[in-house]
């Protein structure tokens, strides 16, 4: 999966108190974290509810139902999601079992039988096999990152709040 890493680099920006309050509060992360966790699990449900995109912005294929895609199995998906913070990462899945089939795709074949047999509404279809296409649904997009930007400064904001000469 990919990732982002934010590095921000203030030397001979800011004043030394700055620097120091700085330092001083970048040990407690995890509250940083814990919003951008929060900001990544809210696009991702987005994803699945109403923008049917990659993180990427590529549109999602549409299903043969011609239902709305990740819906119909998407209570699963959805009410999976969730991300766990830590003081230096965040992680953003699904805890579904069938996660990663819509996230990478897949191809189903049978195994004891000839061919594969399900519904597609009223209608009986077999199948040799059934491909399943790439429906990513975690990921960082560019509104993310721009997102994620504004929680980091507003973290940064807070840690250097209340030095002499701010108001309150």
């Amino acid at each position: 999966m990919d990732g982002i890493r934010i590095v921000i680099d203030v030397d001979g920006v800011l004043p030394s108190a700055i620097l120091a309050r700085l330092a001083a509060g970048s040990d407690d992360t995890l509250p940083l974290m814990t919003n951008i966790g929060g900001v990544l699990e809210n696009s991702t449900l987005e994803r699945i509810d109403d923008t049917k995109t990659a993180p990427d912005g590529t549109p999602w294929v549409p299903n043969r139902a011609g239902t709305s895609t990740l819906r119909e199995t998407g209570q699963h998906l959805r009410g999976s999601i969730g991300f766990i913070a830590a003081p230096a990462e965040v992680q953003v899945g699904a805890a579904w079992e069938y996660a990663h089939v819509h996230q990478d795709g897949a191809v189903i074949k049978p195994k004891d039988a000839a061919r594969l047999h399900f519904m597609v509404g009223n209608r009986h279809v077999f199948a040799r096999q059934v491909t399943i296409p790439a429906r990513p649904f975690v990921g960082v997009s560019a509104d993310d990152e721009t997102a994620i930007e504004r929680v980091t400064l507003d973290w940064l904001s807070g840690l250097i709040s209340g030095l002499p000469g701010d108001r309150p």
